[in-house]
C-alpha cells in the first residue's frame, strides 16, 4: 500500500491560503458543535521518524479552543505504565464526550513489539467507535532520502539535536524493513469504523491541509449522524435460546453448609496462607483482580472482609462500585474500572463491577439493547487483555435463593447497626427477581471464559461461602506463583 502512494504531492499554492483560512474557521465551529452534542474525538498520529508529527499536531490545534482538547506524547513508556496492563495508559486518557484527545504515537506501538495482535487492536478500537467516538488515524509518510535530510538538519541544530537518537538513524538505515512493517500494520487495522488516512508529508503545507480537511470531514459526518439520531443497530452477539440459558443458577446446590467449629479452623488456615501468598504476590509483581457480583444481601461484603483481614492493607484496595457520577458517565462505561485496576504486585477487590452493564443497566433501562448486547464481547476482550498481561482475574457470583434474601433483609431492618445496608431499592429489585435471574444466566454463559471463568458461590450458608471464596483465591494465587518459579 505505502509503496504505491506518491509521497511527493504538493499543495496548490494558488488556493492554499484561502482553503486554510476556511478550514481554521470550520475547525473551531466543529469543535464547539462536538462539545454541544457530546461527541468524543480521538486523533492518532503515527508514521516515520522525522515525518513531522509534532509540527502537524501543532498546526492542527491552533484553531481549537485549548480548553477542549489535550495532546498526549506516548512514545516513552514510564515505570508506572509498565506496572499496569499495556492498554491501561491509553484507556485512562480516552476523551470524555465532547472533548478531543490527540495521541502522538499510540497503542500501535504494542502491535509493533508484539504486545498486541491486530485482532486485539481492531476490537479495542471498535468498543469506542461503537460507543459514538470519532476515531481518526493518520500515518505520515516520507521517503528514505527525505527522512535522512530531516534527521541531519535536526542533528546539526543545537536546540533540536537531543531529539535525534541512534535508534532514529538505525530506522533510516532499515527504512525498507520499516516500510513493510508499517504497510502490514495499516492493512491489518484499516477498518470501516477506524480507517487509516495516509498523509504524504514531504510537503508540509500539503500535509496539514489534508489533515485538517480529513478531520473536518469526519466531524461533519459524525455531527450529521448525531443530529439525525442515527445509531448502530447490529448486535455483537445474537440472542441466546432459552435452552442455553435455563438452569445455570437453578442447578446450584444451596443446601451446602459448614459447622461453626470447622469454619473457624479452616478460616484460620486459609487466612494464614492468604497473608503469605499476598506477600509473594507483591514480591513477584503479580497483579490480582477480584470481582464480586451477586444478589443483594448475598454476602459479598462478608467474603471480602475475610479475605482482607489477613493481608497487608498497603497492598490492596477495595473498590465499592455505585452508580457512575457525571464524569464517569461522560466516558465509555469501562473507563472508570480501568482507572482502578491494580499495578503489578497489588490487589484490587471490586464490590460490584463492570457487569452492571449487563445486569442493572440492562434491567433498569440505563443501557440500550445494542449497548448491553455488545458489552459481553467488550468485557471478554478486556479481561483477556488483563490476564494476558499477567493479572489473576477471579469473578464470583454470590448466589442465594429468594427466601434467604428476604430473611436477610428482615434481619437488617431489625438490627440497628445494619439498617444502613437495606434500602427501598433493594426491595424494589426483588420484584424483578426473575428478570435478573435470566440476565445473570446469560452473563455467566457469555462471559465465563478460559481466561476468566465465573465461580458461582453457594451462599445460603455464609460460613460455607466465605471459606469457598478463600479456597478459590488461595488456589489461584498458588498456581499463578508456581508459573513464575
Amino acid at each position: 500500500m505505502l509503496k504505491q502512494i506518491n509521497l511527493k504531492k504538493k499543495a496548490e499554492w494558488q488556493d492554499y491560503d484561502d482553503r486554510m483560512a476556511h478550514l481554521r474557521i470550520q475547525m473551531g465551529e466543529l469543535q464547539r458543535k462536538c462539545k454541544e452534542l457530546g461527541i468524543p474525538v480521538t486523533i492518532v498520529f503515527e508514521g516515520f521518524e522525522a515525518a513531522g508529527k509534532g509540527t502537524m499536531i501543532n498546526k492542527m490545534i491552533q484553531p481549537l479552543d485549548p480548553r477542549g482538547f489535550q495532546v498526549y506524547t506516548m512514545e516513552k513508556e514510564y515505570e508506572e505504565d509498565m506496572r499496569h496492563p499495556y492498554l491501561w495508559r491509553y484507556h485512562i486518557k480516552m476523551p470524555a464526550r465532547g472533548r478531543i484527545h490527540i495521541f502522538d504515537h499510540s497503542w500501535y506501538q504494542g502491535l509493533g513489539d508484539g504486545r498486541l495482535t491486530p485482532e486485539e487492536v481492531r476490537l479495542y478500537e471498535k468498543q469506542f467507535t461503537d460507543d459514538g467516538m470519532v476515531l481518526i488515524k493518520f500515518f505520515l509518510g516520507i521517503t528514505k532520502k527525505e527522512q535522512k535530510k530531516r534527521l541531519e538538519a535536526l542533528d546539526k541544530d543545537k536546540s533540536t539535536s537531543w531529539r535525534v537518537t541512534r535508534k532514529d538513524w538505525e530506522k533510516n538505515k532499515d527504512y525498507d524493513m520499516w516500510m513493510e512493517r508499517f504497510d502490514k500494520m495499516i492493512v491489518q487495522t484499516d477498518t470501516p469504523n477506524a480507517p487509516w488516512t495516509i498523509i504524504e508529508a514531504m510537503d508540509k503545507k500539503y500535509a496539514i491541509c489534508k489533515i485538517m480537511t480529513t478531520v473536518a470531514g469526519c466531524l461533519v459526518d459524525a455531527i450529521g449522524r448525531k443530529e439525525k439520531g442515527a445509531v448502530r443497530t447490529e448486535y455483537a452477539e445474537p440472542p441466546l435460546t432459552d435452552d442455553l440459558l435455563s438452569g445455570v443458577l437453578q442447578g446450584v446446590d444451596l443446601s451446602l453448609d459448614l459447622e461453626p467449629e470447622e469454619y473457624k479452623e479452616r478460616k484460620k488456615v486459609l487466612q494464614k496462607k492468604l497473608g503469605i501468598l499476598h506477600n509473594e504476590m507483591y514480591l513477584k509483581r503479580v497483579p490480582v483482580i477480584l470481582a464480586f457480583e451477586g444478589w443483594d444481601a448475598g454476602g459479598k461484603g462478608g467474603a471480602i472482609k475475610r479475605i482482607t483481614q489477613s493481608i497487608d492493607p498497603r497492598g490492596y484496595e477495595v473498590v465499592p462500585v455505585a452508580s457512575p457520577n457525571d464524569i464517569e458517565k461522560a466516558h465509555h462505561y469501562l473507563w472508570r474500572f480501568w482507572e482502578r485496576f491494580p499495578k503489578d504486585g497489588h490487589m484490587a477487590i471490586f464490590d460490584r463491577t463492570w457487569y452492571g452493564r449487563v445486569l442493572v443497566e440492562r434491567i433498569e433501562g440505563f443501557a440500550t439493547e445494542q449497548e448491553w448486547r455488545r458489552a459481553y464481547a467488550e468485557i471478554n476482550n478486556m479481561e483477556a487483555h488483563l490476564v494476558n498481561s499477567g493479572a489473576v482475574v477471579l469473578k464470583f457470583w454470590m448466589h442465594i435463593d429468594k427466601e434467604e434474601q428476604a430473611e436477610r433483609f428482615r434481619q437488617r431492618q431489625e438490627t440497628p447497626e445494619k439498617q444502613w445496608k437495606i434500602t427501598d431499592e433493594d426491595w424494589r429489585n426483588r420484584e424483578k427477581w426473575e428478570e435478573y435471574e435470566k440476565a445473570v444466566d446469560e452473563m455467566i454463559v457469555r462471559t465465563s471464559t478460559k481466561e476468566a471463568p465465573w465461580h458461582i458461590i453457594e451462599a445460603n450458608s455464609k460460613l460455607h461461602a466465605r471459606i469457598r471464596v478463600m479456597e478459590i483465591v488461595v488456589d489461584a494465587l498458588e498456581k499463578a506463583l508456581k508459573k513464575i518459579k
